[in-house]
């Protein structure tokens, strides 16, 4: 049996500055987008105050930009809905903040309630909708930021039949659900 422990093998890591990994500054991950999102979710100190509704259209507001990202605040008051669409070339994290919102996708319909959160990749088509009877707060990461976002007609949703959705002539990418407690 080796009597070597690791320590012995590599030394005081806090001696070794170059076995370090030095902290990111901005997500670089889908799993570092999913911690920010949720990060920003947790702390209502950040965007609570921002929150405004508009019965006329949906409300946004851009509540911080990193190197290549950006992250969207909305409100939605009953019925308001974004229409089908995708984000081109941007991948997003959908985090829930209040109230509950319905995605609407090829393989189907699902109600997001507070804390839910959704990951999709470039070319993912959806349309989301507040079919609640109380105002919902949802939080929007892109990667790259949102340059463009390509709306369909709704029968594109209904006549698909099975097979994957496009937009622009690229083919939809799964979406992943992120679990939450």
């Amino acid at each position: 049996m080796n009597s070597d422990s690791d320590l012995q093998i590599a030394g005081d890591i806090l001696e070794v500055p170059h076995l370090l990994q030095a902290p990111r500054e901005h997500p670089a991950t889908v799993a570092d987008f999913v911690g920010l999102a949720r990060s920003i979710a947790a702390d209502r100190s950040q965007w609570a105050h921002l929150v405004r509704y508009d019965a006329t259209t949906r409300w946004y507001h851009r509540l911080r930009t990193g190197p290549g990202y950006e992250v969207w605040l909305l409100s939605w008051v009953p019925g308001q809905g974004s229409g089908l669409h995708d984000h081109g070339r941007s991948s997003g994290v959908l985090t829930v903040l209040e109230g509950t919102l319905t995605e609407r996708t090829e393989r189907g319909t699902r109600a997001l309630a507070a804390g839910a959160q959704r990951v999709f990749a470039p070319g993912y088509v959806h349309e989301v909708v507040n079919d609640a009877l109380e105002p919902a707060i949802s939080l929007h990461v892109y990667y790259p930021g949102l340059t463009e976002m390509p709306m369909l007609p709704q029968s594109q949703l209904r006549s698909t039949g099975g097979t994957p959705m496009t937009c622009a002539g690229r083919e939809a990418q799964d979406e992943v659900d992120v679990v939450t407690a």
